[in-house]
C-alpha cells in the first residue's frame, strides 16, 4: 500500500501541491490514502480526485479574506524585504470585548473549503477505495484524533478539514462533541506512524520546512511578531519528533519512506497568503521534486 501524507505549514501548502503534482502526474503515484494536518488536510481531497488544477487555482486564489472574518494581522511594508506582521489592534482588542478566547476568527475558511470541496466530490470521493484522513488536536483530551472521510457526512467532513487547519490562538477555537478542537499540527505535523499503522509499506512525505536551519532566524521584532515566532519554535520540534518517530515506525515494519523537504526556507509567517508568492511556491515543489526524482533515477543501481 502506498501514502501520501502532507505536512502542516500554512501558506506554504503551495509548495506541498507543486511536489504532489509531479509524483501524481509525471511520476504515475498511485496512492491507496493520503493523510493531511493543517493545510495538508486542505491539500488532500482534491489530490485524492485527481483535481491537480483545481487545487492549484485554489491556492493561487486564496488571501486573508478569504480564511480571516476577523484577522489579527496587520501586514506593513508588503512585497518588500522589510515586510513585518503587526497585530491588528482594533480586531483583537474586540475579541477581547466580546469575550472571546482567540485573537482572531477563521469561519470564513470553512466557507471557502464548502465552496470548493462540493458535495458531489464527497461523494464521489467517499465511494471510492482511496481514505482520505486528516488530523485534528484535540485539547480537551490532549491527544491527536484522525477523522476518516468513510466516518462522516459531508458537512462534518468539512468542518473537520477547518478544524484541522485552526491554528489557535490566532484562528477560530471549536468545540465540538463536548470537545475543544484545533490545529492538527500540534499534536502530530508529519503523521508518518499513523500511515504506517494503517499498513502503509511506501510513504511520500512532503515536510512544509527545510531539512537543516542554514541561517540564524530572525526572531519577531514586536511582542506579536515574537509569539508566531515561538509557536514556529515549537512546532519545529513537532516536526522533528514526528519524522524521527516516523522513520523508527519504518524501519520496525519494513516500509519505504520518500521525503521531500523544502529547500530554501520559504517564509518566516505562514499566516500571510500572498497569491504571488503562492504561485511561485508551487512551481518551485514541482522542479523541486522533478529534480529530486531525476536525482534518484540517475542513482539507482
Amino acid at each position: 500500500m502506498r501514502a501520501l501524507v502532507i505536512s502542516g505549514g500554512g501558506s506554504k501548502g503551495a509548495f506541498a501541491g507543486g511536489v504532489a503534482q509531479y509524483l501524481m502526474q509525471e511520476n504515475g503515484c498511485e496512492y491507496d490514502f493520503l493523510i493531511g494536518s493543517s493545510t495538508g488536510s486542505l491539500l488532500i481531497p482534491h489530490l485524492a480526485l485527481g483535481e491537480v488544477n483545481k487545487i492549484y487555482n485554489i491556492y493561487s486564489n486564496v488571501n486573508m479574506r478569504s480564511i480571516f472574518d476577523v484577522s489579527p494581522f496587520v501586514v506593513k511594508n508588503k512585497n518588500t524585504p522589510n515586510e513585518t506582521v503587526s497585530i491588528n489592534h482594533w480586531n483583537v482588542i474586540k475579541q477581547f470585548v466580546k469575550g472571546k478566547r482567540t485573537f482572531g476568527e477563521s469561519h470564513k475558511l470553512l466557507e471557502y473549503i464548502k465552496e470548493n470541496f462540493t458535495l458531489a466530490e464527497f461523494t464521489l470521493l467517499k465511494s471510492t477505495a482511496c481514505e482520505v484522513v486528516v488530523t485534528v488536536t484535540n485539547l480537551s483530551k490532549n491527544e491527536v484524533e484522525y477523522k476518516s472521510i468513510k466516518d462522516f457526512d459531508y458537512d462534518e467532513f468539512c468542518e473537520w478539514i477547518w478544524i484541522s487547519c485552526n491554528y489557535i490562538p490566532f484562528m477560530s477555537l471549536v468545540t465540538k462533541n463536548g470537545f475543544e478542537y484545533g490545529d492538527g499540527g500540534f499534536s502530530s505535523l508529519v503523521p508518518i506512524r499513523e500511515a504506517i499503522k494503517r499498513g502503509a509499506t511506501e510513504v511520500d512525505v512532503i515536510i512544509l520546512e527545510t531539512e537543516v536551519q542554514t541561517h540564524p532566524k530572525k526572531i519577531g521584532r514586536n511582542p506579536f511578531s515574537l509569539m508566531i515566532d515561538l509557536f514556529q519554535t515549537l512546532l519545529t520540534q513537532v516536526e522533528k519528533h514526528d519524522i524521527t518517530i516516523g522513520k523508527l515506525a519504518a524501519k520496525n515494519k519494513d516500509a519505504k519512506l520518500n521525503l521531500y523537504y523544502t529547500p530554501t526556507q520559504l517564509t518566516d509567517n505562514a499566516l500571510i497568503f500572498n497569491k504571488d508568492k503562492m504561485k511561485d511556491w508551487w512551481h518551485k515543489g514541482y522542479d523541486y521534486a522533478k529534480n529530486k526524482s531525476e536525482l534518484m533515477s540517475d542513482n539507482l543501481p
